[in-house]
């Protein structure tokens, strides 16, 4: 069974002069426990409207979205922010952290809703993540004394600290220079194939994109499968890894060193 998927999916507004502007149409999508995919496209092609609606953030204006087998827009609200907040870990390209709380307390807050370990566990688990991602010595500083690059890491922690079955990145290394860029797509890959967990990312780095085992292009809001030749992954994977200072490793996990 599929953890989540779309069929049919649309996506629609209403303009202020009364015009429809189509974000979305007819998008076909399942993404199983393990998969790895990568979306890629141009700024204003619909990216992030997907990401929203895989994510149960946003409903379609048409079509049907399952998660689990679960039909999403026959589900009551406060039951979608359970099953979101359990299941689902969001690494926004905006970074979405709270001003003025610590990176650990950032990183805890989903552990907030969780139950028995978890929830009484929730400031050493978000130390571990914040320590995997290389910000072990941040631990206590607000965003606003964060770099660009570390604030991204904090939100890659916080997305990934309750280790969930679907992990979705919005051009997840934006802020991040090559290096460390390539480290935290390590790191994403690492922490997904720990628990079996789905990754999807958006991205339009191809570079980014290579890493995935299955790739698609959305354009004009449609969406369409990509085959990337083995020469082309080989191309993209080498220049990731060309600079030789991707993650090294600590304890067996894979660490991200301060940008």
């Amino acid at each position: 069974m599929s953890l989540v998927a779309l069929q049919g999916v649309t996506r629609h507004v209403i303009l202020p002069d009364d015009t429809r502007l189509d974000i979305l149409r007819g998008i076909d999508l399942e993404v199983a426990a393990g998969d790895h995919v990568a979306i890629v496209g141009r700024s204003g092609s619909g990216k992030s409207t997907l990401l929203n609606i895989l994510g149960m953030l946003d409903l379609p204006s048409s079509g049907q979205v399952s998660f689990r087998g679960i039909p999403v827009q026959k589900t009551r609200r406060g039951r979608l922010d359970r099953l979101r907040g359990r299941e689902v870990g969001f690494v926004f390209q905006q970074f979405n952290l709270l001003p003025g709380r610590s990176a650990v307390d950032n990183v805890a807050m989903p552990l907030g809703y969780a139950r028995g370990r978890q929830f009484w566990s929730r400031r050493r688990l978000a130390e571990e993540m914040l320590d995997r991602v290389g910000l072990g010595h941040r631990l206590e500083s607000p965003p606003e004394q964060l770099s660009g690059g570390e604030q991204q890491r904090v939100a890659i922690a916080r997305a990934l600290v309750r280790r969930p079955a679907l992990i979705l990145a919005d051009e997840p290394t934006g802020a991040l220079d090559i290096e460390t860029g390539a480290a935290v797509m390590s790191l994403l890959d690492e922490v997904a194939s720990e628990t079996d967990a789905a990754l999807v990312t958006i991205t339009h780095d191809l570079h980014v994109a290579a890493r995935a085992r299955r790739h698609y292009r959305l354009d004009n809001g449609v969406l369409a499968d990509v085959e990337l030749d083995a020469a082309s992954r080989e191309t993209a994977l080498g220049a990731l890894t060309a600079t030789g200072t991707g993650p090294t490793r600590r304890g067996g996990a894979a660490q991200i060193g301060p940008a």
